[in-house]
């Protein structure tokens, strides 16, 4: 081992002091091409999975009368995925460090594949309004329990498979495909004649992507980079990590990590939770001001494939060319997205179509470019991806529920003009995310954990070049 000079910090001395407890004898790490065949069964999965919580969003007015069941019953079609993604989140970790990604993922598709048919059980026409509302209810309750399993195990999966020229893009392929599942929700919901059919379709799609699970593998034989190569941490060293209670080396976190991590759980929560609202809100915001179930489609559609679009150009950028600047990024999109849905204040008003399509552009851009960037971010400062995954994705979930539940009770009386309006509630959304989002200006978002990726490929070619700053301890 070489030693640290004035001023200067050997390679060894920055890996120790990361946590990393051994240079490694001879690893080799090497890419395999089974590592498309899982990131294409995860992003099928996803789609569907993505599918299900806006399904019923633009046609929430028409379920209702369907149905014969309350907008507020339609709600909670939406509202059981999010309830349930809360402690689902928190099993996905320890379901997938006992028994593996492949174990896990195939107890997603089982609740995927009932899901399905339950749900198509209730659109049989001698149950009663209150019958059929159960059986949808528990077949989105089941579809609840299948979604955070593809995406909580993204950042492990890209961890497990890819190098660092592809970690951030496998994430990104993951994580974008519920928006895309999202979008395209909602924008087949609307396009069948009645609600009973357009849920026959649901089911017919999620049973048509359950071979998917056969594209998806455990763990390649060799590692593609160090951290790849260690065993996951458990999501319980993580809240011992985060209070400050003694763990092992490799889990520990400094004061900065934590404070880091908290502003990004706030931050991406609220984020997130204006999206995951948006999803299942969007008829009840547009329709009272003059638009169709159509358009309201059409705009949520909007904001995700823009999304899509903008995450897709940007990702191999982060993994290839502004790779030390994830937290810079952040520091100039969430104000960005926060004042774009703050704007919607103002721009949900009758025949103003063109501003709303320019602001779920906007949102749709910044905020799914993020969402990879936030997952990354998160396992950099916690160097634990399954934890620091569903801990992100918990909290947006749990934003998600007290945005759809705030702002149902803050819905205008029959009375009011236009009738059932959703002024007030837009006024809540937008000052939460500002809020929210105003917290990442004190983010510092220290890449620890590819500095250790880094370090490591440079001490197996026997390079030990020095740097000028040694890691900061707080």
């Amino acid at each position: 081992m070489s030693s640290a000079t004035d001023g200067q910090v050997t390679v060894p001395s920055v890996v120790l002091a990361e946590g990393v407890q051994d240079v490694p004898d001879n690893v080799e790490y090497r890419l395999y091409k089974q590592r498309f065949s899982g990131l294409l069964g995860f992003i099928i999965l996803g789609i569907v999975t993505g599918m299900q919580w806006s399904w019923f969003g633009p046609i929430a007015t028409n379920t209702a009368d369907e149905f014969g069941i309350s907008l507020g019953q339609v709600n909670w079609l939406g509202n059981i995925t999010f309830c349930i993604f809360l402690p689902a989140s928190f099993l996905v970790p320890v379901i997938s460090s006992r028994y593996g990604i492949r174990r896990c993922s195939e107890m997603g598709v089982l609740m995927l594949l009932i899901s399905a048919w339950v749900r198509y059980a209730g659109t049989i026409r001698s149950l009663s309004p209150q019958s059929a509302y159960v059986l949808l209810f528990f077949g989105q309750l089941f579809g609840a329990i299948s979604q955070p399993v593809f995406q909580v195990l993204a950042p492990m999966f890209s961890e497990r498979w890819f190098d660092l020229k592809g970690r951030t893009t496998a994430t990104m392929a993951i994580v974008i495909a519920n928006p895309i599942g999202s979008a395209l929700g909602q924008l087949l919901s609307p396009l069948m004649s009645t609600p009973r059919e357009s849920i026959l379709v649901l089911g017919i799609i999620s049973t048509a992507a359950c071979p998917a699970i056969f594209l998806i593998f455990d763990s390649p034989p060799s590692p593609p980079t160090y951290s790849g190569s260690k065993p996951p941490l458990s999501l319980t060293s993580l809240c011992r990590a985060m209070l400050g209670i003694s763990v092992p080396k490799e889990a520990r976190m400094s004061r900065r990590e934590r404070a880091d991590f908290v502003i990004m759980t706030l931050a991406f929560g609220g984020l997130a939770g204006a999206i995951n609202a948006l999803s299942v809100l969007s008829a009840q915001w547009f329709e009272p001001v003059g638009y169709s179930d159509t358009t309201c489609g059409f705009l949520g559609a909007t904001l995700f494939l823009s999304g899509i679009t903008a995450a897709v150009v940007t990702a191999p950028l982060f993994d290839r060319v502004f790779t030390h600047i994830m937290g810079a990024t952040l520091k100039v999109l969430v104000p960005i997205v926060s004042l774009a849905w703050l704007s919607l204040i103002w721009a949900v008003t009758p025949n103003n179509t063109a501003a709303l399509y320019v602001l779920m552009v906007i949102i749709g851009g910044c905020s799914v470019t993020m969402l990879p960037l936030a997952l990354e971010l998160g396992v950099e400062l916690t160097r634990n991806a399954n934890g620091s995954s569903a801990v992100l994705w918990c909290c947006g979930n749990l934003f998600g529920i007290i945005f759809i539940l705030v702002e149902n009770a803050l819905r205008a009386p029959s009375t009011a003009d236009p009738p059932y309006n959703m002024h007030d509630a837009l006024i809540f959304h937008g000052c939460v995310v500002m809020v929210c989002g105003s917290c990442i200006f004190f983010l510092r978002a220290k890449q620890a954990r590819r500095e250790m990726d880094e370090v490591m490929i440079t001490v197996r070619k026997g390079e030990y070049p020095t740097f000028g700053d040694g890691p900061n301890h707080n």
